[in-house]
């Protein structure tokens, strides 16, 4: 850590290290999911296709937080690997369902085990009550 003393004011804002944080950490992450194709913001739309038995585009970005234009994108990158697609909904003939593929399934084993060892190094300074008790704070201040 530097000397400097604007660093001091800057080490003490919560704010300021979230933000450090979430730079570190997107960085990571995308960074072990590059050898699958895939960046964070893919990942978190297969892992939550994976909870569900689709879900419309509107769903996802109001589920994810993401902007709808940007889903739009996200999507067309995850069918042209062949791991999402878009089938009708059976519910309303005007909309579809975007669903995990059986190779996005397996795909998504694989990256998580990638995600997994990237969480491990992010909390690794931590014990195993500093990582529940952090887990638990973010819980509550980043609400999904």
């Amino acid at each position: 850590m530097s000397d400097a003393p604007w660093m001091h004011g800057m080490h003490a804002d919560a704010g300021y290290l979230l933000y450090r944080l979430g730079l570190r950490s997107g960085s990571l992450f995308n960074a072990a999911l590059e050898r699958h194709g895939l960046r964070l913001r893919h990942h978190a739309v297969l892992r939550y296709l994976a909870t569900v038995e689709g879900a419309r585009q509107r769903e996802l970005a109001e589920r994810l937080g993401y902007d709808p234009s940007a889903i739009v994108s996200l999507l067309d990158d995850l069918q042209r690997l062949g791991i999402a697609e878009r089938r009708p909904d059976p519910a309303d003939r005007r909309s579809r369902l975007v669903v995990l593929t059986e190779a996005g399934r397996e795909l998504l084993r694989t990256a998580d085990r990638d995600s997994r060892r990237v969480t491990e190094q992010l909390l690794e300074p931590l014990s195993p009550d500093e990582r529940a008790t952090l887990t638990g704070l973010l819980q509550r201040i980043a609400p999904l």
